[in-house]
């Protein structure tokens, strides 16, 4: 039973979040975030990226907060895994792009 807040007792853990492999598979189909809103050329394949700015604990985000990164963007030399603080003074932090991306995959979210 949750309180006014709708928040699960004192106590207990949170409800994890359900999979969402449709979700994740049309992030994947998406053009990397960053390559596209910055105008590079995109090398590779989309990776779903679950966002890590702004949490503070080991869970990770839904699957409806998953933004589209390039190899590079994700885990190579440019990654936010690889230079998270570098990756934010240069780009913004990943929970930005979240919108966007909901915005284009709209209808999944119904």
């Amino acid at each position: 039973m949750s309180n006014l807040a709708g928040l699960p007792p004192l106590g207990q853990k949170q409800q994890k979040s359900k999979p969402r492999p449709d979700y994740l598979a049309a992030v994947r189909e998406l053009p990397c975030c960053i390559c596209y809103h910055f105008g590079f050329p995109q090398i590779g394949p989309s990776y779903a990226h679950h966002t890590i700015c702004g949490r503070y604990s080991q869970r990770r985000t839904p699957d409806t907060q998953a933004i589209p990164l390039c190899y590079g963007h994700h885990q190579g030399a440019m990654g936010i895994h690889t230079s998270p603080k570098w990756w934010v003074s240069e780009f913004g932090p990943d929970t930005d792009f979240i919108a966007g991306t909901q915005d284009q995959l709209a209808h999944l979210l119904r």
